[in-house]
């Protein structure tokens, strides 16, 4: 059964190659959409979209809102620190109440690993997983692998080191899931405190050196170091991670010529990568953000059975 005719998207694990293929070359004609004057077409005209998130979001929310809208949903997004939520009301009685408003769609992010999952198996409404807990966060990935193939050219056979706090990443679990489809080399590299124990079982090689894992590589993926994990001492300091694993230009003299550097955002300078990289041709984090506009527009016509000769209206 193709990715058209399932009911979510959950995750990447459960997604093969060509499942992937298709989205990311659904998101093409998608991306020059945005790029036009007047970006709206009617393709999904009467259809409806919520989004529901438990967590803080800037990118994943809006560009999700904005995709709906550029393809003419209505689009609705539900604030769980003014809703019912607040009030006690249960998590299975918020779905139900979304679900009978009529909605096609609900684009969901919770703290919680499986929720999603949960959600899906409860209710009609196709859903997309925009995160949940340190298990996935699949339309990231999507949005880093089309960002990474828009630039090389294929995605097939590629050297990737994803750089940062792996033990509490979704962000890098879908994008392992996803690369290894491709046959790519997956690199992870970062403290032994957030790493985590039995990492080499999804098929990815282990490092501590940054120098060492960037050696010959053709995109860096940067990811977020989370504050509140500072807290919980897993590594001494944010100086002290900086000094050890912040991505400045001198190591990108041993990755390959054309190297990439993604970070899914928001960024901190100074601690993960430095201000310089991350302003420089090198670094394509805003072409990211573009990006996860185009494949989120793709995700919700491909699942919402939009035409596809309204695309080039």
């Amino acid at each position: 059964m193709g990715f058209e005719q399932t009911k979510d998207l959950l995750g990447l694990r459960e997604l093969n190659r060509e499942d992937i293929e298709l989205i990311l070359n659904t998101a093409l004609p998608m991306k020059d959409i945005i790029k036009r004057d007047i970006k709206k077409v009617p393709t999904l005209r009467g259809k409806a979209l919520a989004t529901v998130f438990y967590e803080p979001s800037t990118r994943t929310r809006t560009s999700f809102e904005i995709a709906g809208k550029y393809l003419s949903a209505d689009t609705v997004n539900l604030t769980v620190n003014t809703s019912s939520v607040l009030k006690g009301e249960s998590l299975r009685d918020t779905i139900k109440t979304i679900e009978v408003m009529g909605f096609d769609l609900m684009v969901m992010r919770h703290s919680m690993s499986g929720t999603p999952h949960y959600v899906a198996r409860n209710t009609r409404m196709r859903i997309i997983n925009a995160g949940d807990g340190a298990n996935e966060h699949p339309t990231q990935a999507l949005l880093d692998m089309f960002s990474i193939k828009e630039k090389k050219g294929s995605l097939d056979n590629l050297k990737i080191a994803i750089v940062g706090d792996i033990l509490h990443s979704r962000v890098a679990r879908s994008n392992i899931y996803g690369l290894s489809k491709f046959g790519c080399e997956v690199r992870v590299v970062g403290p032994s405190t957030l790493m985590p124990p039995e990492i080499e079982k999804l098929g990815v090689k282990r490092y501590y050196n940054l120098d060492e894992a960037l050696n010959g590589v053709d995109v860096i993926n940067v990811l977020r170091i989370q504050r509140e994990r500072q807290q919980l001492g897993l590594f001494p300091s944010l100086d002290e991670y900086a000094d050890l694993y912040m991505l400045s230009p001198e190591h990108l003299l041993r990755a390959k010529d054309d190297v990439l550097v993604l970070h899914p955002g928001p960024m901190n300078r100074g601690v993960e990568i430095s201000s310089q990289l991350a302003d420089s041709n090198v670094a394509v984090i805003n072409e990211q953000v573009t990006n996860g506009v185009a494949v989120r527009m793709a995700l919700l016509f491909l699942m919402m059975g939009g035409a596809k000769d309204e695309i080039a209206n």
